[in-house]
């Protein structure tokens, strides 16, 4: 999505003009085929010149015989599925466990709620705990973990399977995974804070590649942050930082400045405790050869705030 808008952003006027007037057009086709409904005749119209214009040259960067993208494994911002539900790349968002041989819900060819994980698998049946953490039971969940029978009773409670995620359904039934249990903190005040929510948020910004944020049993909410260096440059540049290394690049006063206005920007829709008080930019990004991210490209929150632990502590006695 980055490479698309940086790429966008070079064009001529009038060309980027009908790029972000086909996206637009899109969009509103992604509210019909949601639910299914044929579009009215005039953004039909419309959505066949943007076909022709812009849609079917974009997927060919993809490749041309692509016709959907699954995506799971971590959370994925909203705008993001609309924006290529929007170019007719179907991104086929779900929530899934190891346990429960991957999918447990997805979206369907027929019904897309973009605010949800999509519908529950056939065969399976999902269910909340009092304290909202998604439950599963079907054919394809696990019978335990090898050799580990105090893991697997902790896990399997009367054929359910308590996935550690917190959760809820949408109104039309559909599965939404809203955190990791493990992974929400409380501040020192007693605030619950979920960081997965925050992280969604600072990622909107193009200027962040990786985020992740901390504060589990401290007085404010900070982050840790890997720059996009590549939508950098032109900042950079008109700075007079286009020679500069990374680690330079990063402790300069005139980029952390503009990266506080950001993340101020992306903290106004929440609340005063959940937002990010104090940053860091890190140069290396996070990695599966650093130990920072898994197999999977999950984050791995306690090795991250473990390797980075000089400078969250810096945020936090600094005056």
């Amino acid at each position: 999505y980055d490479g698309i808008q940086l790429e966008a952003a070079k064009w001529p006027k009038i060309k980027k003009h009908i790029f972000d007037w086909a996206i637009h057009v899109g969009l509103q086709c992604n509210e019909y085929r949601k639910n299914s409904e044929a579009l009215p005749f005039l953004l039909k119209t419309k959505h066949s010149i943007a076909e022709k214009l812009v849609f079917k040259k974009l997927r060919l960067v993809f490749g041309k015989n692509m016709r959907l993208m699954p995506c799971a494994g971590a959370a994925i911002n909203e705008e993001l599925l609309r924006f290529f539900h929007a170019t007719g790349l179907f991104v086929n968002y779900g929530y899934g466990a190891t346990e429960t041989t991957a999918t447990v819900s997805c979206f369907r060819k027929d019904q897309i709620e973009f605010e949800s994980c999509g519908t529950v698998m056939p065969g399976l049946t999902v269910k909340l705990s009092q304290e909202g953490e998604i439950m599963i039971k079907g054919p394809t969940v696990f019978r335990g973990y090898y050799k580990k029978p105090e893991e697997t009773a902790k896990s399997l409670v009367d054929g359910w399977y308590l996935s550690g995620d917190m959760g809820n359904f949408t109104s039309q039934g559909n599965l939404v995974m809203k955190d990791r249990i493990k992974d929400l903190f409380k501040t020192s005040v007693g605030k619950y804070v979920s960081p997965q929510k925050l992280e969604l948020l600072l990622s909107r910004e193009k200027l962040i590649e990786q985020v992740i944020v901390v504060g589990d049993n401290r007085k404010f909410v900070s982050a840790l942050i890997v720059p996009s260096f590549e939508n950098l440059k032109t900042i950079a540049a008109n700075l007079g930082l286009d020679q500069v290394n990374r680690e330079e690049l990063i402790t300069n006063e005139a980029i952390t400045g503009i990266f506080k206005e950001k993340i101020e920007q992306a903290m106004e829709q929440v609340t005063p405790y959940e937002r990010v008080v104090r940053f860091t930019l890190l140069s290396e990004p996070f990695s599966i050869e650093n130990s920072a991210m898994t197999s999977t490209l999950k984050l791995r929150r306690r090795v991250i705030e473990e390797k980075y632990r000089q400078q969250i502590e810096l945020m936090y006695s600094a005056g």
